[in-house]
């Protein structure tokens, strides 16, 4: 029998340690810089989540978890060989790994992602859900340039955090994620679609919008991170190298936002009536600092 680990919502592995002390806590802390930097330019990167031995463990799961005949498949929010309609431009993108493997499972409450999602946060932590994004060599995969929110506005207010975070280094060879400073301030965009098309994002902006839009890559070592405000503009070109480029994402909000939808919030999840509050077995607290300071 299949077990699903959304059931859990606590760590089942010593893969992550929790902290025992508030000097343990404080060395996860984002500097009053970084912060500060997150909020002028709606992001921050180069923030250390794991270690090699961290990364190795995910990168041995992702490999069972890449498997269409993975046993426990249809507990996948979504699961898509090809986001791409080219089969030329492989983008291997993947929504509910924390329901089926330990280590995506525990790496939910991993202080070192934890304890600064709640810094940029301004609160306690609750858990939206995750991605695995994968491009093999030598494929021409994107991911199109978005705001996250754009697909989560059937969650309210708009109090959300994403965390990009690399199995492997990321490079501007094999397509590292770019962001767009400053265009968290922007409006929210319509959808252009999130694999294949670069330039879509174009038709949708103001021409204000297209003289600031000046990306910036976010190239990382592997077991880097780097935080974005749901607004922030951001894609990632194609890998032209001979190794492949993983990564995961943790998305999450404020533990305030409610439903604002009456249909399912994810694939195969219960309704949470508008206006409920976001909890329950597929949404759990991650962190909240009043429990590490008492």
């Amino acid at each position: 029998m299949v077990k699903d680990l959304s059931n859990y919502h606590h760590p089942l592995t010593d893969l992550f340690k929790k902290p025992s002390s508030r000097e343990e806590w404080e060395r996860y802390r984002l500097s009053a810089e970084q912060v500060e930097f997150y909020r002028e330019h709606g992001y921050v990167a180069g923030v250390r989540v794991l270690d090699d031995a961290q990364v190795d463990a995910l990168r041995e799961e992702l490999k069972a978890l890449a498997d269409s005949n993975h046993p426990a498949h249809e507990l996948f929010y979504e699961y898509h060989s090809n986001e791409s309609a080219d089969p030329s431009k492989i983008l291997f993108h993947a929504l509910g790994a924390w329901r089926i493997s330990a280590g995506f499972h525990d790496v939910l409450w991993n202080p070192a992602f934890t304890l600064p999602a709640s810094q940029l946060l301004g609160g306690a932590v609750r858990f939206w859900h995750d991605q695995l994004f994968c491009k093999p060599a030598h494929h021409g995969g994107v991911v199109a340039w978005h705001q996250d929110y754009s697909y989560w506005t059937r969650t309210k207010p708009m109090a959300h955090l994403s965390c990009w975070i690399g199995l492997d280094d990321a490079t501007r060879a094999n397509g590292c994620v770019h962001y767009v400073p400053g265009s968290q301030r922007w409006n929210l965009l319509p959808v252009t679609g999130l694999a294949d098309d670069m330039d879509a994002i174009q038709t949708v902006l103001t021409a204000e919008q297209k003289e600031k839009f000046k990306p910036v890559a976010m190239e990382l070592k592997k077991g880097e991170a780097s935080f974005h405000h749901p607004l922030m503009v951001h894609g990632s070109f194609e890998n032209r190298t001979a190794h492949e480029r993983r990564a995961i994402v943790i998305n999450v909000f404020r533990n305030d936002v409610r439903s604002a939808s009456d249909a399912p919030l994810l694939e195969g999840v219960p309704p949470v009536p508008v206006g409920e509050k976001m909890d329950g077995q597929f949404f759990p607290l991650l962190f909240d600092p009043n429990s590490v300071w008492v």
